[in-house]
């Protein structure tokens, strides 16, 4: 198995790409291709401890970066990091692609160079989904769609219904994964007009524990293992709760710190905050995952440091090893309606 390394996304890339390179390579014994502009990639590379470790450079003269468009990437830029590392999967070089570059870039690329999931070589996937691996109080959910699909139709939620399930089995051992509707109101028959025929669509899908709608206090409760929404929606959830939780520490760190007597209590309990920020910490879930696509790809934050681009290393090579998109594509077969025939 070999994944690819967009070396040159994210904010702080390739310092931090390479970084996190070599503690997944080292830590998990990973073979990885870093793509990147070559002379900067080995600069970075040698001003570590890389012996022994499986890591080859390949050379891409372009990068997208944060501020460039979608729509402008795809056929503007064919040299870039992420249209020359997703090429080598494409030709079977390498089993799965990692970015902490540009969502909207990383998206338009995929879909070109790698493609949506086809059942029968006509029928194929509508619109992937972004999926990410949500803190709650019971562990985590797999919250799905976080901002591919800023519009949408109630029949992709339902087919991100049908591949959350499919991912929440492979990935994290679920056998019957309670499938959850964000929504306005718990009861059926709240929401939009569009999220009411998503919430019927689901419902009626063969195969799915759907517990019907869900509120979003109930995400972090741990009322459902995969929740589905759209894009937009999503999206604002991620950032909202990010906001909160950054909120939440800086209070707490300035609370604490007022006094000597809650100096102490911060030192006594400092094992449980440690313990807290880790479950809580993105860094831990590695980015999202592309699901609907004929390959591996995943997508970190812009920001991500070193031990998120680890994480999301180990996240590629196990959603390898249990042949995700084969598993969704198998799923759909049995629910060939769900497809578009389009095009």
């Amino acid at each position: 198995m070999k994944i690819v390394l967009d070396a040159m996304g994210g904010d702080h890339g390739p310092e931090v790409t390479v970084a996190g390179a070599i503690a997944a390579a080292r830590e998990f014994n990973l073979a990885l291709i870093l793509v990147g502009q070559e002379a900067v990639v080995r600069q970075e590379l040698a001003r570590h401890d890389n012996a022994g470790l499986s890591i080859t450079v390949v050379d891409a003269a372009e990068e997208i970066t944060m501020e460039d468009k979608p729509g402008d990437v795809v056929r503007g830029k064919p040299q870039s990091s992420m249209h020359v590392g997703m090429r080598l999967i494409k030709q079977g070089e390498a089993d799965a692609f990692v970015t902490m570059g540009n969502t909207g870039g990383a998206l338009a690329v995929a879909l070109f160079e790698l493609g949506r999931i086809k059942v029968d070589g006509q029928r194929r996937i509508h619109r992937p989904a972004l999926a990410t691996r949500f803190p709650t109080k019971s562990g985590s959910c797999l919250l799905m769609d976080i901002g591919a699909n800023t519009d949408w139709k109630p029949v992709f939620l339902q087919q991100f219904a049908v591949m959350g399930n499919i991912y929440a089995q492979s990935m994290l051992g679920l056998p019957s994964p309670r499938v959850g509707l964000v929504s306005i109101g718990e009861e059926e028959g709240k929401g939009n007009v569009q999220v009411k025929e998503a919430y019927d669509l689901i419902k009626a899908t063969p195969g799915l524990n759907f517990v019907g709608n869900l509120e979003g206090k109930d995400i972090p409760a741990g009322n459902a293992d995969v929740v589905i929404t759209d894009g937009f929606t999503g999206n604002v959830i991620i950032k909202l709760s990010e906001g909160v939780a950054s909120l939440i520490v800086q209070g707490l760190r300035e609370e604490l710190m007022r006094t000597f007597r809650t100096k102490l209590g911060a030192l006594l309990a400092k094992p449980a905050f440690r313990a807290l920020g880790k479950k809580m910490d993105y860094a831990e879930y590695g980015g999202g995952v592309l699901l609907g696509l004929n390959h591996i790809c995943i997508i970190g934050h812009g920001r991500s440091n070193a031990r998120a681009v680890r994480s999301a290393l180990k996240v590629a090579s196990e959603a390898v090893q249990a042949d995700v998109p084969g598993k969704i594509r198998a799923g759909l077969a049995q629910q060939p309606a769900l497809l578009d025939s389009s095009e």
